[in-house]
């Protein structure tokens, strides 16, 4: 190859605009594809395009090496499945698993090779709208979540014609920008990047992911895409990570803004430098890459490693023996079976986190049923953010419709009530109206998709516009009244949950939502989500996550010199695992198979410890139940957090039904990192204690001696 052919393997353009800021690069891409100077497009979808400017590439080049088509395929394609923060609710593997797979075969099918997803961000900050693409808070379920959607996507082998390439992004620390605005920076001490940031990525090195995004802040001062100590001295050193990893849009151009690189070929030197091997969107190792290498300013070897990883990645994804997909074959709509999928996916990652009274579930044969608010009736909104062409092409289905069919002979009526933005109560005398004549009220209310997700920062997550005055309204009249929140992100829902008689956390859940509502509020689903994310009772708490360290003057609401503030109270209005179902569950006999170990064996030997407790349906109906497992190390070199999650299981018991479920604790589980920036890892003697039950707030313990 000559040089200009190695950096051309390096450069992805954009076919359109949809994603980032700037024009497309449509007249670039099939020059330079024709050229044998271009590795990637992005945005190209559709069989026949894809086949068309691969054709340049493979046929018209000196080389005939075949351009990787990526795309954002996020949480479907045709078939939209709820935003993955919903997805993390479900605390089930199979659920990511199910989307990546319909995402996958639909994707795949239109010329896509690779999509940039899972989204392994760990995040704490509800402010950052891209809390909506990840699985939440906390380390062990991403991790868990990210491996899961790796496997879905490119299943035993990414060659395969029904399978896609994913993408672990964004490396690293990109959930943590300061004051929740996108984009930021994020200060991040080097143990906690290791043990909270960093496990989904190996979870999904160890899954086998083909690529990875570096992430457009700076960890410790320096840009993530010129920060060789995390994409090169861990991702690839560490992890062993053989893939290839990509930068984000225009990510390497950003060296020169952020302040570390004086111009584009300083950006260059620096990325490439540092790990990143495909450049996107922006141009500067094409630009500048063969002066550098004249230069001595990048070295050959480092050349040929970055497009060796690309070349790899292009290999194992077959595409030198099947460059082009089969058009005929390629699908244009959801089949039934994927969008009974995102049905399934949906009712499993909505949470019910109210329900006074037993309010729910609601009876079918309930008389007249008042659907009301901004997102009652909405098809566009409930695809949520980074929703693929599907939610353009195919609307979801509604609330209001959802309850239509669900309960035929009923009187349903809709009154918006105000729009999700704005000041304008003029609608609120139809909405109680409305409300007065009905048996029940269904309140749907919530965030717009661009309300969430990348660029979507909000200050103030309390419902948007006048839509918590329309609640209180709704609440005056006394009638049963329950809150449906279609959301990106946990929402600040102080003054609405206390007024409602259920509130039903739906998040954006795609296509079928609709559908999956009103499978939950009329019991044809019984609730098992659980929350992914803590709920705070304000903004000014932020950020409030369960695995909190405990500090020297941990809370005592007697005494005014320790951990709080003066008006709020302590505690979140809603904990991470929480979740209501329908029916009652029980927790009982936490035991270890052996009470003492030696930390050496542990740390060393990998000796394990199994844990079991038992969960009993205690109530009239059947019901999953999401057994959760935290662990606290009570004196440990490097303070720990008060507990953190080690492990859970969703389980489905009958009424009276009891099972034991068991998880095994070994050296991941009972060590941690400490600051040392060669990663080292300690499993410490000491004292331990385990909780076992359905939320962070579990009081069933047990203790562990590591001796």
């Amino acid at each position: 190859m000559t040089v200009e052919e190695k950096f051309g393997q390096l450069q992805q353009l954009t076919w359109h605009a949809d994603t980032g800021p700037g024009d497309g690069q449509n007249k670039e891409c099939a020059e330079l594809a024709a050229k044998g100077l271009l590795g990637s497009v992005l945005n190209l979808t559709g069989a026949k395009k894809c086949n068309d400017l691969q054709r340049a590439a493979v046929e018209k080049s000196r080389l005939g090496i075949p351009l990787i088509f990526g795309q954002d395929v996020i949480h479907g394609y045709l078939t939209t499945f709820p935003i993955p923060l919903a997805q993390g609710s479900s605390f089930d593997p199979g659920v990511v698993t199910a989307d990546a797979e319909t995402s996958a075969r639909e994707a795949a099918s239109q010329g896509i090779h690779w999509t940039f997803a899972p989204m392994a961000d760990v995040s704490r900050e509800p402010r950052w709208g891209r809390v909506a693409e990840g699985s939440g808070e906390d380390p062990y379920l991403t991790a868990k979540l990210t491996a899961a959607k790796v496997r879905g996507y490119q299943g035993t082998d990414y060659a395969a014609g029904d399978r896609l390439a994913a993408c672990a992004k964004h490396f690293v620390g990109y959930g943590f920008p300061e004051g929740g605005r996108d984009y930021n920076t994020a200060d991040i001490s080097e143990r906690r990047l290791r043990d909270v940031c960093l496990p989904p990525f190996k979870a999904a090195v160890d899954a086998g992911v083909a690529t990875v995004m570096a992430s457009f802040n700076t960890v410790g001062g320096v840009p993530a895409h010129a920060n060789r100590h995390t994409l090169t001295d861990i991702l690839h050193e560490e992890f062993g990570f053989d893939g290839f990893v990509v930068g984000d849009y225009t990510g390497v151009q950003e060296l020169i803004a952020h302040g570390i690189a004086a111009d584009g070929a300083d950006a260059a030197r620096l990325a490439l430098g540092a790990g990143v091997d495909m450049e996107m969107v922006s141009t500067t190792y094409a630009e500048n890459g063969k002066k550098l290498l004249a230069q001595g300013k990048i070295s050959r070897e480092r050349l040929d490693d970055a497009v060796a990883r690309v070349l790899r990645v292009k290999f194992r994804a077959g595409l030198f023996d099947r460059p082009y997909v089969d058009e005929a074959a390629e699908i244009t709509a959801p089949s039934a079976a994927a969008r009974a999928a995102a049905r399934t996916a949906a009712a499993r990652s909505m949470v019910l986190l109210r329900n006074e009274r037993h309010t729910l579930p609601l009876s079918p044969r309930t008389g007249s049923i008042a659907v009301i608010g901004p997102l009652g009736d909405d098809t566009k909104e409930l695809h949520g953010t980074w929703a693929s062409i599907g939610a353009a092409l195919f609307p979801a289905v509604s609330v209001l419709d959802g309850i239509k069919q669900a309960a035929p002979a009923a009187t349903v009526r809709f009154a918006r009530g105000c729009a999700v933005e704005g000041a304008d109560t003029g609608s609120f005398d139809e909405a109680v109206a409305a409300a007065r004549a009905a048996d029940a009220v269904v309140a749907v209310v919530g965030e717009k998709a661009a309300q969430s997700g990348e660029a979507a920062a909000r200050s103030d997550i309390t419902l948007p516009g006048v839509q918590a005055q329309l609640v209180a309204k709704l609440a005056a009249t006394g009638k049963p009244l329950v809150v449906v929140v279609l959301s990106g992100r946990p929402l600040v829902l102080t003054g609405v949950a206390d007024r409602a008689d259920a509130v039903l956390q739906g998040w954006h859940p795609g296509i079928e939502g609709g559908h999956a509502v009103a499978d939950l509020l009329f019991g044809k689903v019984n609730p098992g989500g659980k929350l992914p994310v803590t709920f705070p009772r304000s903004v000014g708490q932020l950020p409030l996550y369960y695995a909190h360290e405990n500090t020297g003057r941990p809370f005592d609401p007697d005494n005014k010199y320790t951990s709080k503030y003066l008006d709020l109270p302590h505690t979140p209005l809603y904990p991470f695992g929480h979740g209501l179902s329908y029916t009652t569950f029980a927790f009982s006999g936490l035991e270890l198979a052996a009470e003492v170990l030696p930390a050496r064996s542990v740390a060393d030997d990998g000796a394990t410890v199994r844990a079991a407790v038992r969960v009993e349906n205690t109530g009239t109906r059947g019901g999953d139940e999401v057994v959760q497992l935290y662990l606290r190390d009570k004196v440990a070199s490097v303070v720990q957090p008060v507990r953190r999650l080690v492990g859970f299981s969703r389980v489905h018991l009958r009424p009276g039904e009891r099972r034991t479920v068991r998880f095994t604790l070994g050296r991941r589980e009972l060590g941690f990192h400490t600051n040392d920036p060669r990663g080292e890892f300690r499993v410490e003697p000491g004292e331990f204690e385990l909780y076992a039950g359905n939320s962070s707030q579990a009081t069933l313990r047990t203790g562990l001696i590591l001796t």
